[in-house]
């Protein structure tokens, strides 16, 4: 065979169709095929790679007979197959046509008769076997296929109109056979359906009549059902089609209609109009008002389909959207201030003093111009929902989103128009929501605001929260100047240690330290209790829980500075407390104390484990969950040599006033009482439980110092908690986090404490509900601390 030919050449020029009953050689090659088996009869094209089978065509032209023997694979390829892929009967057929184009053959092959092979020859290419032709029927057909037969041609006659391509088929084999050849027929039917190669192999493999029309009965009735779904999918879907092509061409008729009436407008100048009607009604400013005609001109010049409308149209509908000198009126009141914050939050005097405080201000102004309030405690005490009530309390909108976690500037100002999907920044989104230039804008979450190659969304915020550079601040969507300075911002934090100092001086601190378990009690009885009961679907008499079952749940279950935690606890109590009403259970559903850990599980915070003895003394710490008691051990580990040596994960500014304690301590051991020997020959392990937490500070020097004298001296401490860094001269200077750190000691039932002199300020602003019952020493010196540490040497 040529390589180079890649048009038509015919083997056998003039050859006629085979006969049936032609001399056929026992011995041909093979030729693989791997999609699914042919039938005699068939007539087919076959399409295959040139190279692996080039020797294999040759080969059979070279024979003189152009015969071929067609065998299905078990192979996914058919150039992978080899003969034990193949399965034991095939088709013989003559090759009739061969046509070389793009490195393929295109072949014909007309199927003639039926094959068993009786051994492989040649296990390489090209494959050759001795084989044993099955020959079929001939003579009158057998009465009892008669029924098979008119089953066979009544189904294919069901499939006709449901595929146009069996009509030709069907023609073909018409042209051909006739319906009284049951052999044929059968193997027709079989050949037009879509069946699995494994279910066609089986037909070709059975030689008796009747069980082949069975099975072909069979496969053809599955080719019906399957040729009715897809006909009924079709239908479905053109219906659909001309459904919606019908209602496309009766819009565009009445567009067109109503257009030459006068009473309809295209897309275009509809959507002008209504931005003409929106700016109507609003106050550009002068700089506003040129951009926008710039770009209602430019809008009037597009193509509706063109990018740059879709673009300017954008533009447009933002900037005319924005509030443009639209504000709400204020409703200076601060008696309505003062009930609404009182009816949200209990509690919390201190923190609604400086609220009102600040609104009294913007009372007696006349108007409450932009300022910046930043509220700083723990999770959970209320941070977000005062926020709202400044807004009630005012008659302003609110809106709220979390800055926490923002990486990118243009979150902030915006992207510029140049950029595909580009949109305002948040605050200008916020007016959009709010409706007004002066609402209240939170901003949650920010000392957790981040930073990335994108930008530093904090000192984009430095423009935002800045009233003298917030009147004119500039979006880089909009690219205009829009006032800002009306809007209240309330920021809220957990910490101020990661707010840049820029920004932290731009806003109004007010702390909130937490509740103590009275304030908790108060709010669980008020507020948790009954909404949580509503949520669960129940009545107010349906569930009871008692003063004391609360007070066991603040103790045992909710005893951080927030309520979130003990808001959770009555849920899930709520929750369980349906469930047995809808058992059966008889109502009240009364909680006690003792069935708390049927509702809750063991207790989360346990009583703190009494540590006595010397060298044990508890201090004060603070969280960003708020205030903690930790306890400090000193032990003496051996006295072999002198050596000092700290644990509990502590932090560098922890060690280093361990370290400076430790000095202080056994450079004036003598002076504190004593032994001066004792220091010379120990070795001394100084340990902060918990030992996974890590922890940092210097708040813990003057309690290290203690540990350390108590263990020197051989004496245990008094139940005192305390507070406060030392230096190498014994001076006590101040720590933060004093209201939390008292609020803690009440917590844990400590009720003498020990604080630096100058952070006595500190503790006077803390309200006079939670300093009631505390006996609070003042320090200056550590020599003020000694006096108070052990028992009968009290002052």
């Amino acid at each position: 065979m040529n390589d180079e030919q890649h048009d038509v050449e015919v083997i056998s020029a003039g050859q006629t169709l085979a006969r049936a009953d032609e001399v056929l050689p026992n011995v041909i090659h093979l030729l693989p095929v791997a999609s699914r088996p042919f039938f005699p009869g068939q007539g087919v094209p076959l399409v295959m790679d040139a190279e692996p089978w080039r020797t294999t065509l040759e080969a059979a032209h070279e024979e003189g007979h152009d015969l071929i023997g067609i065998v299905l694979t078990r192979a996914e390829k058919a150039e992978l197959a080899g003969p034990d892929d193949m399965y034991h009967v095939g088709t013989v057929g003559r090759i009739h046509r061969i046509q070389q184009t793009d490195g393929n053959f295109q072949v014909l092959v007309e199927c003639i008769q039926r094959f068993e092979i009786e051994k492989v020859l040649s296990s390489e290419r090209p494959f050759t076997a001795r084989v044993e032709y099955r020959r079929e029927p001939a003579g009158k057909p057998d009465p009892e296929l008669k029924p098979y037969s008119v089953a066979l041609i009544n189904t294919i006659r069901e499939l006709l109109p449901l595929n146009p391509l069996y009509q030709e088929e069907l023609r073909m084999f018409l042209d051909r056979f006739g319906p009284d050849d049951p052999s044929h027929l059968a193997d027709f039917a079989a050949s037009m359906t879509t069946s699995e190669k494994e279910d066609l192999q089986a037909v070709l493999e059975t030689y008796p009549l009747l069980p082949r029309m069975e099975k072909v009965l069979d496969l053809l009735h599955r080719e019906l059902d399957l040729a009715k779904a897809q006909h009924k999918i079709r239908t479905t879907v053109e219906e659909r089609m001309q459904a919606q092509q019908r209602e496309f061409f009766l819009r565009e008729q009445l567009k067109a209609i109503q257009k030459e009436l006068g009473i309809s407008k295209d897309d275009r100048t509809a959507e002008i109009d209504t931005f003409h009607e929106r700016i109507d009604a609003l106050r550009l400013s002068d700089e506003a008002d040129q951009r926008v005609t710039e770009e209602m001109d430019k809008l009037a010049m597009l193509e509706a389909g063109s990018p740059e409308y879709a673009v300017t149209r954008n533009y447009l509908d933002w900037v005319t959207v924005l509030p443009w000198g639209k504000h709400s009126q204020d409703k200076l009141d601060l008696a309505r201030a003062r009930t609404m914050l009182d009816r949200d939050h209990f509690g919390l005097d201190d923190v609604k003093k400086r609220i009102l405080e600040f609104l009294a201000v913007g009372i007696m102004k006349g108007e409450i111009s932009g300022s910046i309030i930043l509220l700083v405690g723990p999770p959970g005490v209320g941070k977000t929902s005062i926020g709202r009530s400044i807004a009630d309390a005012l008659g302003r909108q609110f809106y709220r989103f979390s800055v926490g976690g923002m990486r990118d500037e243009a979150e902030i100002k915006g992207h510029r128009r140049t950029y595909i999907g580009a949109m305002p920044g948040k605050f200008i989104q916020a007016m959009k929501a709010a409706g007004t230039q002066n609402p209240v804008i939170m901003l949650d979450e920010i000392d957790k605001i981040g930073a990335s190659y994108h930008g530093d969304p904090a000192s984009a915020l430095l423009e935002v929260l800045d009233p003298e550079q917030n009147v004119d601040f500039m979006d880089h969507y909009l690219d205009l100047r829009f006032d800002l300075s009306k809007v209240l911002f309330v920021a809220t934090a957990n910490q101020l240690d990661t707010i840049p100092a820029p920004l932290l001086d731009r806003m109004e601190v007010i702390q909130l330290s937490g509740y103590i378990a009275e304030d908790k009690l108060q709010i669980a009885r008020r507020y948790l209790l009954p909404r949580q009961t509503q949520r669960a679907g129940l009545k107010r008499s349906q569930l009871k829980v008692p003063v004391a079952t609360l007070r066991a749940i603040i103790d045992g279950y909710a005893r951080d500075a927030g309520v979130r935690r003990l808001e959770k606890q009555l849920g899930k109590i709520a929750r369980k407390a349906v469930v047995k009403i809808l058992d059966g259970a008889a109502t009240p559903i009364e909680v006690g104390v003792d069935d708390l850990p049927g509702y809750l599980g063991p207790t989360l915070f346990r009583d703190e484990r009494t540590l006595r003895g010397p060298g044990v003394v508890t201090g004060l710490a603070w969280t960003a969950m708020g205030g903690a008691t930790l306890s400090i051990e000193a032990a003496r580990a051996h006295g072999f040599n002198r050596g000092f040596k700290l644990t509990g994960q502590l932090g560098e500014v922890m060690r280093e006033s361990a370290e400076i304690a430790y000095s202080y301590v056994v450079g004036h051991a003598a002076r504190l009482g004593a032994d001066t020997d004792f220091f010379k020959e120990t070795f001394i392990h100084l340990h902060v439980p918990a030992g996974a937490t890590p922890k940092d500070g210097p708040s813990a020097g003057v309690t290290m110092a203690s540990a350390l004298l108590s263990l020197a001296l051989d004496r245990p401490v008094r139940r005192i908690a305390m507070t406060g860094e030392i230096t190498l001269t014994g001076e006590v200077f101040p720590v933060g986090g004093i209201r939390e750190k008292v609020i803690a000691a009440k917590r844990a039932g400590i009720r003498e404490l020990i604080l630096p002199i100058d952070n006595r300020g500190d503790f006077d602003e803390i309200p006079e509900h939670i300093r009631k019952g505390l006996k609070v020493h003042f320090s200056r010196t550590f020599d003020d601390v000694v006096p108070l540490l052990f028992r009968g040497t009290t002052t």
